[in-house]
């Protein structure tokens, strides 16, 4: 999996922020969806595509270094005026130090839940993400995300449903969050994902924080165990793929899910292998 330094950061484009609104309310952690025209129309994205951020660090007193951080594209992109719009979801972060034990902003993430419509920022990519959509519709897919993870697997959705037409496979997306509050796209307000509820291919399942205040993880693989028979199907299946966006810590727990639902660690092994040598497993960890 490549490093976010590898990444090329000398293809620059200009992004006006188009419109800017939170999705959580107040009581919860801050998420924003940030729309963005790409002002160079040679700009292009695609729904298995990521983008990059460069943020110049307020703290460096000398112009050196850039922060440079990727977001996928949470929506389908579009078009107006010959230049591209592309949409992403931002959660303020902030982060303690270790020796000093003090609370500081995430650079990137503030700085782009502090614009304002009307403001430019600095573009890069676009970047290939692993997660592709197969080229047979009878394929199933294991979508499983968190927070921010969410983003990816919305367009990707959407472009198989309004763009592909005709699914035919099994898609089951599971996604994790602190709350409910911070549901995005499966709540009542903004859940434009239970759009496709109708459909008889897709099923989506929330798992939540037992405790929303403290830092235990999401119960995902608990989502997935009450699940375990069709899971089993679908793992037992060839034509099945599994695609993570996430959080680091919940990886364990989901090997933990598919060893118990498959019989035993060695079981679930073999098959990640054979997923991973079939490009069928592919994961974006942060």
């Amino acid at each position: 999996m490549a490093h976010l330094a590898d990444y090329p950061t000398d293809q620059q484009y200009q992004a006006v922020v188009q419109a800017t609104k939170r999705l959580t309310p107040k009581e919860s952690d801050e998420i924003r969806e940030i729309i963005l025209e790409v002002q160079q129309p040679e700009f292009t994205c695609q729904v298995d595509q990521s983008f990059g951020v460069l943020v110049k660090p307020a703290h460096d007193e000398f112009g050196k270094g850039l922060h440079h951080r990727l977001y996928s594209v949470a929506d389908l992109p579009g078009q107006s005026n010959g230049k591209t719009r592309i949409t992403m979801l931002v959660k303020r972060c902030f982060y303690v130090d270790d020796f000093s034990g003090e609370q500081y902003p995430g650079e990137a993430s503030n700085y782009l839940c502090d614009r304002k419509e009307g403001d430019t920022i600095t573009i890069t990519g676009p970047f290939a993400l692993p997660f592709s959509v197969p080229d047979n519709k009878k394929a199933n897919l294991i979508l499983i995300g968190m927070g921010t993870g969410i983003a990816p697997f919305r367009a990707f959705v959407k472009h198989i449903y309004q763009e592909e037409k005709d699914w035919q496979g099994k898609i089951r997306l599971f996604y994790g969050a602190k709350s409910g509050l911070e549901l995005l796209y499966l709540n009542d307000k903004d859940g434009d994902l239970t759009n496709y509820y109708d459909e008889s291919t897709f099923e989506a399942f929330h798992a939540l924080s037992p405790r929303p205040h403290w830092n235990d993880p999401i119960a995902l693989d608990e989502a997935i165990e009450a699940r375990a028979e069709e899971i089993l199907d679908l793992l037992q299946s060839a034509n099945t793929y599994i695609y993570v966006a996430g959080y680091e810590k919940v990886k364990d727990n989901l090997d933990k899910a598919f060893a118990k639902i498959l019989g035993s660690e060695e079981k679930w092994n073999t098959r990640k292998a054979e997923l991973r040598a079939g490009d069928k497993w592919a994961e974006v960890i942060y």
